[in-house]
């Protein structure tokens, strides 16, 4: 089947530029969270057996079914409000967003991924964050902003990636391809997210590892219009965790979504 990418997109570059000064000053306000991505402290990957890991409060331990935390009163654990003691079982969902366990103004995340479990520590007096004044990036540049269309997926297709922590992968359902041209050449990437709202692109280019992150980043589509037709502003390409953090878990670009040549637009790499 052969896509039709437009060529044009309307001449709003007043109004894109002052949408991505916003998107900028939304992008430091979210980093900047007490328990942002900038509050990573540690990662702890659990094992089967019961042990203290670093200065987390309590043992822990996992199997592939559930993380299981033993604390008393003094070691000042809170979960959804009340005081964790005794012995408790928890079961956080692969991929997502883990179980916030409080410690006085640190927060542990419980975290699973793929058959393994981790504790990640959030801490608001992270040196990271106390050093942040924003993420570096290029200049606005309307050229970046580009027509694509958007092919949805015929049939269910999930697409594993690997990750910053060797040995990990992540599995996402694809809802499709997004196509554009550049310098002649029509480029097309897989899209996550719901074929009929905002698409999430993972990407490298000729800059990762250059100006940019050497591990990925990843650009926010808004949902396609009902002929297909798609804007990327590229301009908005962002960091992920992994690019301010050690402690992150975050995918890779699928094998096909690795650019030929360089995306001088987004963000640069903060570190």
């Amino acid at each position: 089947m052969t896509t039709t990418v437009p060529t044009t997109v309307p001449d709003h570059t007043a109004g894109a530029r002052r949408e991505w000064e916003l998107w900028r000053a939304e992008r430091t306000a979210t980093l900047s969270l007490p328990h942002g991505w900038l509050s990573l402290t540690a990662l702890h990957w659990l094992s089967p057996h019961p042990q203290r890991h670093g200065d987390v409060p309590g043992e822990w331990s996992a199997t592939d079914e559930a993380v299981t935390v033993t604390a008393s009163a003094g070691d000042g654990l809170v979960l959804d409000g009340d005081p964790l003691t005794g012995t408790r079982e928890l079961r956080p969902l692969d991929g997502a967003p883990g179980t916030p366990v409080e410690a006085g103004e640190r927060v542990v995340e419980v975290l699973r991924r793929g058959t393994s479990a981790a504790l990640r520590v959030r801490d608001p007096r992270s040196p990271l964050r106390a050093a942040f004044t924003g993420v570096p990036v290029f200049d606005f540049d309307p050229a970046w902003v580009l027509p694509g269309r958007f092919r949805p997926a015929t049939a269910p297709e999930d697409v594993t990636v690997s990750a910053v922590v060797a040995g990990l992968s992540h599995t996402y359902r694809a809802a499709g391809r997004v196509s554009f041209e550049h310098d002649g050449r029509t480029v097309e990437l897989v899209a996550f997210g719901d074929a009929g709202g905002e698409l999430r692109v993972l990407f490298t280019d000729a800059t990762s590892g250059v100006s940019t992150t050497g591990t990925v980043r990843s650009l926010a589509v808004p949902a396609p219009a009902g002929d297909g037709s798609v804007v990327l502003d590229l301009n908005r390409a962002a960091n992920l965790p992994c690019a301010f953090s050690d402690h992150a878990t975050c995918p890779l670009a699928p094998a096909g979504n690795r650019l030929p040549f360089a995306v001088e637009a987004g963000e640069r790499d903060p570190r």
